[in-house]
């Protein structure tokens, strides 16, 4: 990585003089260049400006993957402003959620979304601008503003403490929160790990996560910080990704396990030339010792985990390509590795922050340069998520071996982590509560074949009513993002609760998960 690359806005910057007709994006058939992506970026800057966004202010995506996403995430660095690129599989009034914390001064909507934006416009007013990428009866073109307007790079010049992107995660109450990211946090971070995941200016990193994920804009910027060639996907899907590796000898990619496993279900796997394959790195949800070794049989390559949190700007602990040993250390393939350089870690009972013994289960608290600047408007929050002394209490509970491998034993917080994403019950059960065949609720995370955990409502019904799974699976349907709807619903007398009244989730998910050693990635 160049030294003189310290800003988000200096990856387009200094490629685009330096190797500006290297290219920068693979999409859908189409090459950008990294003269082209700053040339971009500059006219998103000066659009963007005219519409009177300035330093420290946010705008909106609420799009798949595109090179119009890097565009802006380049652009407002240009300004010193901030993109909050949203989840695009959440349901309207969860959008409608974000985008009232955010309240950003411009929203840039994808063709694919206009029907969910145009349901929730009257209740987002704090937003000055929609612009429209594709054609919209109403909205300005998002296109059309940039090309109108000045190439001129608008100079600004970032700082290590700007906040570059807001990635929002779910609480555990089903408040969203906006997590803060800077350019210190991202350079700390997947910035500095192109060594480790064998990735150079001369590599094709294909990048399938989304983009309003901290593994997909993680992902693709450390590859671009590098001048490597981005192969950029739309969504995942099995056989476009399969295509792109043979087409464009993609050498490294990152994806979760549900992906993985899509991939070696796909009819074609056999026939796929995957010689270019250097590195496949994983992270995000719960693997099993089959899908791994399968995996790595038939990739044929080194194979990394990570472990990492949105609020830690991504991996903090990697289980090393030497490390996925089967045959000499098959026990390290439930290990997530060793903490990075520069990343301190360290297990502590969670109720007085002592450390645990050596071998005891403790809570995962981390501190690092790579830790956020916090959570957008929400002090208290940052304060318990984070110590006094920079401490970030991760909610994850962990073991240590004497050789200093981390073994992810449970997750102290009840989210569940279904294909990647992060499904917070909280948010579930507040919905389904509010169906009248319901009288009590819990949502726990189960084991899936295909996605790791997927999420499972326990439901008491209420007197005489005759709900039924589908019914109920329908009716979050309606309120929900899809991931988060339960896959299955399973109805009992009572729920176990502690005296307290709290529901006791490690009793209610025990039967489900018995005979599971591991039961978190």
């Amino acid at each position: 990585m160049s030294t003189t690359i310290d800003t988000i806005a200096g990856i387009v910057r200094v490629h685009g003089r330096a190797r500006g007709d290297a290219p920068a994006l693979e999409y859908q058939g189409t090459t950008t260049t990294y003269a082209e992506l700053d040339d971009a970026s500059n006219r998103v800057a000066n659009a963007m400006a005219a519409l009177g966004v300035t330093a420290g202010e946010r705008v909106a995506l609420l799009d798949k993957n595109a090179p119009s996403s890097l565009e802006l995430l380049f652009g407002l660095n240009k300004l010193g402003a901030v993109l909050v690129p949203v989840n695009w599989r959440l349901a309207a009034e969860e959008i409608a959620q974000i985008l009232h914390d955010a309240r950003p001064r411009v929203l840039v909507v994808g063709s694919e979304f206009f029907a969910t934006v145009e349901a929730i416009e009257t209740d987002v007013a704090m937003v000055s601008t929609i612009l429209a990428i594709g054609s919209h009866p109403r909205w300005p073109s998002y296109e059309s503003a940039r090309n109108r307007a000045a190439a001129d790079d608008p100079g600004h010049v970032g700082h290590d403490d700007d906040v570059v992107v807001q990635l929002y995660t779910s609480g555990t109450t089903g408040a969203p929160k906006g997590v803060m990211i800077t350019n210190r946090n991202l350079f700390a971070g997947h910035l500095r790990m192109a060594g480790p995941w064998n990735i150079d200016a001369s590599s094709v990193s294909l990048t399938a996560m989304p983009l309003f994920h901290i593994g997909g804009v993680g992902w693709a910027l450390t590859g671009m910080v590098e001048g490597c060639t981005t192969v950029l996907v739309r969504e995942f899907d099995a056989e476009v990704v399969l295509a792109a590796i043979s087409e464009y000898g993609v050498t490294s990619t990152l994806l979760v396990p549900a992906m993985i496993q899509r991939l070696l279900a796909a009819p074609n796997i056999a026939t796929v030339d995957f010689t270019s394959l250097q590195t496949l790195v994983y992270s995000a949800s719960p693997v099993s010792d089959t899908l791994l070794l399968d995996a790595m049989r038939t990739f044929g390559c080194d194979f990394v985990q990570l472990y990492g949190t949105t609020e830690t700007t991504g991996v903090i602990v990697q289980l090393d390509a030497a490390d996925h040993d089967p045959e000499r250390r098959p026990h390290l393939l439930r290990s997530c590795g060793k903490a990075l350089p520069g990343v301190e870690v360290r297990l502590v009972d969670p109720q007085t922050g002592d450390a645990v013994v050596p071998g005891a289960v403790g809570e995962v608290w981390t501190r690092s340069e790579q830790n956020m600047a916090g959570y957008w408007g929400m002090e208290e929050a940052t304060s318990t998520a984070v110590t006094a002394d920079g401490w970030y209490r991760t909610g994850d509970a962990a073991y240590e071996d004497a050789e200093g491998y981390l073994y992810l034993h449970d997750r102290l917080k009840d989210v569940v982590i279904s294909g990647g994403e992060n499904v917070y019950p909280a948010e579930v059960e507040n919905v389904l509560a509010r169906h009248p065949g319901v009288a009590d609720v819990a949502v726990i995370g189960v084991p899936d074949d295909r996605w790791g955990e997927a999420v499972k409502a326990v439901v008491v019904r209420s007197d005489t009513a005759t709900v039924t799974e589908a019914d109920l699976i329908a009716f979050a349907r309606e309120h929900l993002g899809g991931y988060k709807v339960p896959k299955s619903v399973d109805f009992t007398d009572v729920l176990p609760r502690n005296p307290s009244g709290k529901l006791l989730k490690r009793v209610i998910r025990e039967p489900y998960w018995r005979g599971r050693e591991r039961r978190i990635s």
